[in-house]
């Protein structure tokens, strides 16, 4: 790419490059065959996690070694320094091919953590790890959440404690994806117990596999574990992979946030894409009120997939969009719920019972996983907050109050 293509001639010339280096997909989805997976949270094994983690990366490689990654990162990086919304109108084109889909740990690695390296980190932190994460030889997981802070992540309780050169990192982490598979954990500590909470908190990134870092698999009710809670003990960390100034690390985090809001909004699309397909291809009449549920995700699907557009258009006039991805986050949830009581509706038993008939007892995996969406990338209360103080202006309620 020479210049900055208007976005019309960058998607013909993004689909030109797919069309050489990959497989376009069958134009429709044929019903009742292939794989009828609707699960929200992969279950695969350690080992499948793995080998489907190198088949993404592989690809990922490819793309930013032929100039068609890091689209909004400067040349130095490997990137074009193209406005940002580039990405979304290059994954468009994407969707069209038969690649191996991103797990979590990818946009993580190249949209959340890359960007707050950027920002934070110190010269020789951007040399070790910009090109290396956007090209994906390294992977970072979130070491955010904990047992006792719950959405309140200014609460964390995990240590880290000075000693000569570096630190020591004490305490327990939770519902961390890909921690299995990733290189660095982007892990919030309390540095200092003594000031406010948002004060004394400092950023590291760990090596997942130092000594003392265990990572272990948390089983959840559909069968699998895609997550994981991480334990530190007593794990050293050097001083020159703290990111950001030591007691700056709610700033570092909040970075991290910002970039996480904006990547949630097309959740559950395709599951509301394939119940509405259910729908159509029941083996009897839609009643009435099946018809209206129908017709109420669809239209769910279409305004969410607008707001999208808007979290787009707020990229390219160059302002975050925090109202419109707050709005995408609770309207992808409220899809997702949607999207499980028009199933429940359309096959009654059929849901309950592992008869191996395609398409029905798979979205037992949807019903179990899709409720854990309304905490994960941050809850749907913690998004209600952030419209109520940011948009409504409402004023905070005082501490003790009587609900």
């Amino acid at each position: 790419m020479d210049g900055i293509p208007g976005p019309d001639e960058f998607r013909a010339e993004a689909r030109n490059w797919l069309m050489g280096v990959a497989k376009e997909r069958a134009g429709h989805r044929e019903w009742g065959r292939g794989d009828d997976s609707v699960a929200v949270f992969e279950n695969w094994t350690e080992a499948e996690e793995r080998a489907h983690t190198d088949r993404i990366r592989d690809w990922e490689r490819t793309r930013y070694d032929q100039g068609w990654g890091a689209f909004g990162w400067p040349p130095e990086y490997g990137g074009h320094e193209l406005p940002s919304y580039y990405e979304q109108l290059y994954r468009a084109e994407e969707a069209a091919f038969d690649l191996p889909r991103r797990t979590e740990i990818f946009p993580v690695t190249q949209q959340l953590v890359a960007p707050a390296i950027r920002v934070w980190g110190t010269e020789e932190q951007k040399r070790r790890w910009l090109r290396a994460m956007l090209r994906t030889d390294e992977l970072a997981c979130q070491l955010f959440s904990e047992t006792e802070a719950g959405s309140d992540l200014a609460a964390v309780r995990t240590r880290a404690v000075r000693e000569g050169d570096g630190w020591i990192l004490r305490g327990h982490k939770i519902w961390t994806s890909g921690a299995r598979v990733a290189t660095w954990g982007v892990a919030v500590c309390r540095t200092d117990p003594e000031v406010p909470k948002h004060a004394g908190i400092t950023v590291f990134l760990v090596r997942m596999d130092a000594p003392g870092v265990t990572v272990r698999p948390i089983r959840q009710m559909t069968g699998g574990a895609s997550f994981n809670e991480v334990y530190l003990d007593d794990v050293i960390v050097p001083d020159t992979d703290r990111l950001g100034p030591v007691g700056e690390g709610w700033r570092v985090t909040l970075t991290v946030l910002a970039a996480e809001r904006l990547d949630s909004g097309g959740l559950g699309l395709d599951n509301a894409d394939r119940a509405l397909d259910l729908a159509r291809h029941l083996p009897r009449p839609l009643t009435g009120g099946e018809r209206q549920q129908a017709a109420d995700l669809f239209v769910r699907t279409l305004v969410q997939r607008l707001t999208g557009l808007r979290v787009t258009s707020a990229l390219a006039a160059g302002r975050e969009p925090g109202a419109e991805a707050s709005v995408g986050k609770l309207h992808a949830t409220a899809t997702m719920r949607a999207t499980t009581d028009l199933v429940q509706q359309l096959l009654g038993p059929r849901l309950a019972a592992d008869t191996g008939e395609w398409g029905t007892f798979a979205w037992t995996e949807h019903l179990l996983g899709a409720p854990g969406y309304r905490i994960a990338g941050g809850s749907d209360e913690i998004q209600r907050n952030i419209l109520a103080e940011r948009v409504l202006r409402l004023p905070k309620e005082p501490k003790g109050a009587a609900s």
